[in-house]
């Protein structure tokens, strides 16, 4: 007898509709998988016959055959157990029901509870996206897959229940999800601008890039408190809208990245990797690729401190992502495209042992190898920085002062909310969020046309001084363009140029 279960698998971020064919036939007794099935797929033929035993069914003691469909599509994971058990169960006549317009997914333990598995949100969406009715996930994890509206959601404790349900004895009701208020941002425990003494120019260039979702490299000795600065940046960043989160929180779920009790992410990610990460690890790969740091940083911030202690080859790596956010990973099976749209936060010192141009210590290290540590950082690298900070030594009486007023995070925040706000508005039908993400025709349309007559003569000057790239005159406009929606004005002022040219690469590299 056949019989046929629709589950899901998944490729990259998104889903892939699988049918699970089950045949029992007379022979001996055999369990067979078919259909490019991963290790973990195959263990699953000891995981379901024994949560069938231990559930109160007989495991038949015939040929099984299973086929997952698509068979040129590799089959990954655990969650394909309870829909092979269901199949086996309908097969062999032990269950009848109709299963039309359904998708099942989920682990089984041993004694038949069904666990947590990875990815239900991109499952989900494809269940409700092909006018599929229902979907039976484990039970750990409907509240994830009930963020997705107009499809119901059944939460399965166990393989007994599933199927008892299924026999109309004991009907499980469908999850709900508590009604939802305002969109309040969540409470964090981020630094705040206030609590960091000094650095009111540093603090401003984290301002514009906040406000543009802006690129910015950090220049200082140590222990002048780049990494702090960047630490504080996400307590001025805007609040992710539902959309937003929505997307970073389907990422999270297929890398099994959510945190526990928490099936919506609403805080902007704030990824800050190790300088000895690999290229895959920063990028995505893998035999099957899985989403990288770039990813996981996506409609956030990926800082990386010791920039030029990162391997040349990982750097230049994400020369592409931060050009055209998003990364391709390209393996022998296919390739796998992920978003990536984040504001890259670096740190670095001037030179080996830090104190480069440093008043108080002076430089032990040669001009060789002061420019050997610089060219670490290629050129077409640091032409993708809007912003080049130099973060000072806080002077002392500063640091001493017993009291310290500076205007907290709160203040600044509503600043930079207000400014994306224009920029929504002026991007609206557009697939732009910020002015970070304008191409050329934005640039000309947004940000040329809207030069005044000075601000025109300046930029002329720049252009001529500063050897500035077309990269790079297009980043000026851009933070041009992002200091004026700051404040508050439709045109590019002279001074609003002036100052996103004083944020550009200094002579030190």
């Amino acid at each position: 007898m056949l019989a046929k279960v629709t589950t899901c698998a998944v490729v990259g971020l998104d889903g892939m509709l699988v049918e699970v064919e089950v045949d029992i036939s007379r022979g001996l007794p055999s369990f067979t998988i078919v259909g490019l099935p991963d290790t973990a797929v195959q263990e699953a033929r000891e995981r379901v016959r024994a949560a069938i035993r231990n559930s109160g069914f007989e495991f038949p003691q015939q040929r099984i055959t299973v086929n997952l469909a698509p068979a040129d599509l590799r089959k990954e994971g655990p969650s394909y157990d309870l829909p092979i058990a269901l199949g086996v169960l309908l097969a062999s006549g032990q269950l009848a029901t109709d299963l039309t317009g359904a998708m099942i997914v989920g682990e089984l333990s041993l004694e038949g509870q069904v666990r947590h598995i990875q990815g239900i949100l991109p499952m989900v969406a494809l269940a409700k996206e092909k006018g599929l009715r229902t979907v039976y996930v484990p039970m750990a994890d409907a509240e994830e897959a009930a963020l997705i509206e107009g499809i119901e959601v059944v939460p399965v404790p166990s393989l007994g229940a599933l199927i008892r349900h299924l026999g109309g004895e004991e009907p499980i009701p469908p999850y709900r999800r508590s009604p939802q208020g305002t969109w309040e941002p969540p409470e964090g425990d981020e630094i705040d601008l206030a609590h960091i003494r000094g650095h009111e120019y540093a603090k401003r260039a984290l301002e514009v890039a906040a406000a543009g979702g802006h690129n910015i490299l950090m220049v200082g000795p140590p222990g002048a408190g780049k990494t702090l600065l960047a630490r504080a940046l996400p307590s001025i960043l805007p609040v992710m809208t539902p959309e937003e989160a929505l997307e970073v929180t389907k990422i999270y779920s297929v890398a099994g990245l959510l945190p526990p009790g928490q099936p919506l992410i609403k805080k902007r990610p704030f990824r800050m990797p190790h300088h000895t990460i690999s290229h895959a690890g920063l990028v995505g790969g893998g035999r099957i690729p899985k989403p990288g740091e770039v990813t996981l940083a996506h409609r956030g911030v990926l800082f990386l401190d010791e920039l030029p202690e990162f391997a040349p080859s990982v750097l230049e790596a994400i020369r592409q992502p931060l050009e055209d956010r998003q990364v391709t990973v390209s393996r022998a099976q296919g390739s796998v495209t992920f978003p990536a749209s984040f504001m890259l936060v670096a740190a670095m010192n001037p030179c080996p042992c830090g104190y480069h141009g440093d008043s108080r210590h002076p430089c032990k290290c040669p001009e060789s190898l002061i420019a050997r540590y610089h060219r670490r950082l290629s050129g077409p690298f640091l032409d993708r920085i809007d912003l080049f900070v130099e973060v000072p030594r806080v002077e002392e009486e500063k640091l001493l002062a017993e009291t310290w007023v500076a205007e907290p995070s709160a203040q600044v925040r509503e600043r930079v909310e207000k400014a994306r706000q224009v920029q929504r508005e002026r991007f609206q039908g557009m697939p732009i969020t910020c002015n970070a993400e304008m191409g050329p025709v934005e640039v000309r349309n947004f940000c040329q046309r809207a030069l005044e007559e000075g601000a025109h003569q300046l930029l002329a000057l720049a252009m001529e001084k500063l050897a500035l790239s077309a990269r790079a005159f297009h980043r000026v406009l851009k933070v041009a363009r992002t200091i004026a929606d700051l404040s508050g004005m439709d045109g590019i002022a002279s001074a609003h140029l002036a100052e996103a040219l004083q944020y550009r690469q200094k002579v030190l590299f």
